[in-house]
């Protein structure tokens, strides 16, 4: 086994090449076909034209003496959901789909390709297997935004859709039982998420539901519409990457601070078109949520999916939450990885991804002289229940106000609730919303993707000037939030707390140590 020590700016870490590159391409078995012309040539000179797999008339076991291959949980997911026995990355199966999922902004795309590709009055595959949720720019007074709302209610009363989280009232979002929030929380929290199955949706961090051990990832509108009708998906497998990481989880740490680890290491095209899976015993001793963050940002080191393995904590999550059967799948030990890469999480420090890349990574105390204007705390990634817990045990702990405005933007209707409800450990009783308050951040926000993309110009929170925000969202690239000359920089609740306290990027072991 190849193994190299990789330096980083934070700790060490070791990468290793499970079988060695060659290794693993070597099942594929692929042969060669030259032209004519470069066949009678020298070697050097010729030209492959074409690479195909050899013709082999099916053999049974018995005669062959073959065995199954190990397996990764994502091909095994894959392979339940293809009927099939195996499957090797690079193979290209016809998947069938558990759950589809869009939102205000695809939705309406996604709706007009499946009635130009199957008919103005053509049914859906299964309206129990499509989840539609209103999420992105709904608090505006954008007139193209509200019409794409009404563009989702019509169809889902013309299929009669099971699953629609609408939202009538935008004066009042608590006059709207149905609405939710940001999707790829409220499919958790729904009960849409479960273990050993095929979960695809219109937004690039749907990848944020592998976190309950199944195969998660975004799709366009062409192929949602395609499955919108079909109820199935051309996919190619994608090879594995193995993350293993170990050690006592460091009370100023959170899982936002683990992934920009992994992503600073590998980059934002690390994991391109690959499978990252999760383990080891800090994962293990992660809750829910934040095994949410772990998988919902796989997509910025451009993975295709990501997955933690379900467990206990899985299953308790789930309790109550949905009453459809499920069967989890694990990978095998014998299973193939592409890479594997080990962390001591004990030795990490607390980090921020600076502008312009979630990949610009650096330690939270070495950007101390960075003045900002801003916080946000809020989205898919870092507007959960637990995430603002995190800020206010922060804020509780120093006692001080913040220096900069602080926005807050609860991911569904249930964290606005918790927010106000739930007391904080070791706070004496005080919500959320009471320390929020006493450290002067600005008042809860009504639940949605927020500033977390920009949005129209009357969005909460938007950058409409170009500020300098610590922001606990996933993406920095120039115009995200909106202004193309803001600066974002990614932190964990921690962090970004921290920072609102002091005006500057602050390391949260400032105020919790």
């Amino acid at each position: 086994m190849a193994s190299s020590t990789i330096a980083s700016s934070s700790t060490p870490f070791i990468k290793q090449n499970d079988l060695g590159r060659s290794s693993f391409t070597s099942t594929y078995l692929p042969i060669q076909r030259y032209s004519r012309k470069a066949s009678s040539s020298s070697s050097s000179s010729r030209k492959v034209v074409s690479v195909m797999a050899p013709s082999q008339s099916q053999r049974p076991p018995s005669t062959t003496g073959s065995v199954k291959t190990g397996m990764t949980m994502t091909e095994k997911i894959l392979a339940r959901a293809s009927e099939r026995s195996q499957l090797v990355p690079g193979e290209n199966v016809w998947v069938n789909i558990d759950v589809l999922m869009t939102h205000d902004v695809c939705g309406p795309g996604t709706i007009g390709i499946f009635k130009k590709e199957f008919g103005e009055n053509a049914k859906v595959w299964d309206r129990e297997k499509i989840v539609i949720i209103p999420d992105h720019y709904i608090f505006t007074s954008d007139e193209r935004a509200n019409r794409n709302v009404d563009i989702l209610r019509d169809f889902c009363m013309e299929q009669n859709i099971k699953y629609f989280y609408d939202i009538k009232d935008l004066g009042d979002f608590r006059a709207n039982p149905d609405y939710k929030g940001v999707c790829h929380v409220a499919l958790a929290q729904e009960g849409h998420c479960r273990p050993g199955e095929v979960l695809l949706g219109t937004d690039s961090h749907t990848c944020n539901a592998g976190a309950f051990g199944q195969f998660a990832t975004g799709i366009g509108n062409t192929d949602a519409g395609f499955v919108m009708g079909a109820g199935k998906l051309l996919l190619k497998v994608p090879p594995t990457l193995r993350f293993v990481m170990d050690g006592e989880m460091p009370n100023y740490l959170l899982a936002k601070d683990l992934i920009l680890q992994i992503i600073g290491e590998i980059s934002v095209a690390g994991a391109t078109y690959r499978s990252m899976e999760f383990v080891g015993s800090t994962v293990e001793s992660l809750s829910m949520e934040e095994r949410m963050t772990l998988c919902n940002m796989v997509v910025e080191a451009g993975g295709k999916n990501g997955v933690v393995p379900a467990d206990s904590t899985t299953y308790k999550y789930l309790e109550g939450k949905t009453s459809v059967e499920f069967e989890p799948l694990y990978s095998d030990d014998k299973a193939r990885f592409l890479s594997e890469y080990r962390f001591d999480v004990s030795k990490l420090e607390p980090l921020v991804a600076k502008p312009h890349s979630p990949d610009n990574r650096a330690l939270a105390r070495e950007c101390k002289d960075v003045k900002i204007d801003r916080v946000y705390i809020g989205s898919c990634t870092g507007g959960k229940t637990e995430d603002f817990l995190a800020a206010a045990k922060l804020f509780h702990a120093s006692g001080r106000k913040v220096k900069v405005p602080t926005f807050l933007v609860p991911a569904t209707q249930k964290v606005w609730m918790d927010i106000y409800s739930i007391p904080v450990p070791g706070a004496g009783g005080k919500t959320c919303s009471q320390i929020f308050e006493e450290a002067g951040c600005d008042t809860p926000a009504s639940p949605s993707c927020g500033a977390c993309l920009g949005g129209p110009r009357d969005t909460y929170a938007r950058m409409n000037e170009p500020k300098v925000c610590v922001s606990t969202t996933n993406r920095n690239f120039p115009g995200r939030m909106g202004h193309k000359e803001g600066q974002i920089y990614l932190a964990s609740p921690y962090t970004a707390a921290a920072s609102a306290l002091t005006g500057f990027v602050t390391d949260p072991r400032d105020f919790l140590q």
